[in-house]
């Protein structure tokens, strides 16, 4: 199968989901083009997945359709954007229909989902890699940073931590148990918060989707505000199969593992007191920003001993 032969079968139908005529010109040319309606800001970001490092060999490419638009989307949640289009450059050791067919359902399905065009990309033969670039819009001036976070506003999470880092130990299993299924389906499925981004725009003052462990990317918007922050370790919310699975270690994964892409956000308390019910009841909050840097969280022996994922972070 020949290149374009392989974008017209597989890939083509994505870029049907073009929002309110924002995509003006989809795949086929040597340029997308998108319209950014008046008032708006564009906003994009670009993620790299590659094959052994952030999904395992032979992984199901349905799997991985869902999977590599899902955790670039998610970018865009944190942005509080509304998805327009995204690109993909994707390089494959060879053309096998199967993979292919199976890869372009799981895109197909997240594509649908959020509401979010293929615009236009690249294939080339090479080790298993796959780009996208995700394109959004915000309302002039309003989008979601991480520079925002003052001292007063409180910490929130917007669901479970730990399950899709504990999925790892099991992604080899034929027939995972209900515990194990259940953070499975973490992993295989995320679902970026779009809705609630979207809702949380000129309200929180700063947000970041958890790609990387809940320490670790709070510590970005720390770092970005210049403020410290002091969490509740009785107060991350652990999912019943993380704790039966995980047990003491449970904590330890929703500090640290990655890959969960809820939302971790700051937000003046009174501004959290004024939102809608059906919003305020999807923020936790797990602690509180103060103006001394550092991070530390209370109520847990474990204190100071979580890291993130890094990806040139020595092992040893």
């Amino acid at each position: 199968m020949g290149e374009f032969e392989l974008i017209r079968q597989y890939f083509q139908p994505l870029a049907d989901n073009a929002r309110q005529g924002q995509l003006i010109l989809g795949p086929g040319d040597d340029c997308a083009i998108q319209r950014v309606p008046l008032g708006q800001d564009l906003v994009f970001s670009v993620d790299t997945l590659v094959e052994g490092v952030h999904f395992p060999p032979n992984y199901p490419p349905e799997y991985l359709g869902w999977r590599s638009l899902a955790v670039a989307v998610s970018d865009l949640a944190a942005m509080g954007a509304q998805p327009v289009c995204f690109t993909l450059a994707l390089a494959l050791p060879s053309a096998e229909p199967e993979w292919l067919a199976g890869y372009s359902r799981g895109l197909a399905r997240a594509s649908d989902a959020f509401g979010i065009a293929l615009a236009g990309g690249d294939t080339t033969r090479g080790p298993l890699t796959l780009t996208l670039q995700v394109h959004g819009t915000v309302p002039h001036g309003m989008a979601l940073h991480r520079s925002g976070a003052r001292a007063g506003d409180v910490v929130c999470v917007t669901g479970p931590l730990g399950d899709a880092g504990a999925a790892l130990d099991f992604l080899a299993l034929s027939a995972p148990t209900g515990n194990e299924q259940a953070v499975l389906t973490r992993y295989h499925h995320p679902e970026p918060r779009l809705e609630l981004g979207r809702a949380l725009v000129g309200k929180a003052s700063a947000a970041i989707d958890i790609s990387d462990g809940l320490l670790s990317d709070l510590q970005h918007i720390l770092d970005a505000s210049g403020v410290g922050a002091e969490l509740d370790a009785e107060k991350i919310p652990l999912s019943d199969a993380l704790v039966a699975l995980k047990g003491s270690e449970a904590l330890t994964y929703a500090l640290s593992a990655g890959d969960d892409y809820q939302l971790c956000l700051t937000i003046a308390e009174h501004r959290r007191a004024a939102l809608d019910l059906h919003v305020r009841e999807q923020l936790i909050t797990i602690g509180h920003i103060h103006s001394e840097p550092g991070l530390r969280v209370v109520n847990t022996e474990h204190a100071g001993s979580h890291q993130g994922f890094d990806h040139f972070r020595r092992s040893d």
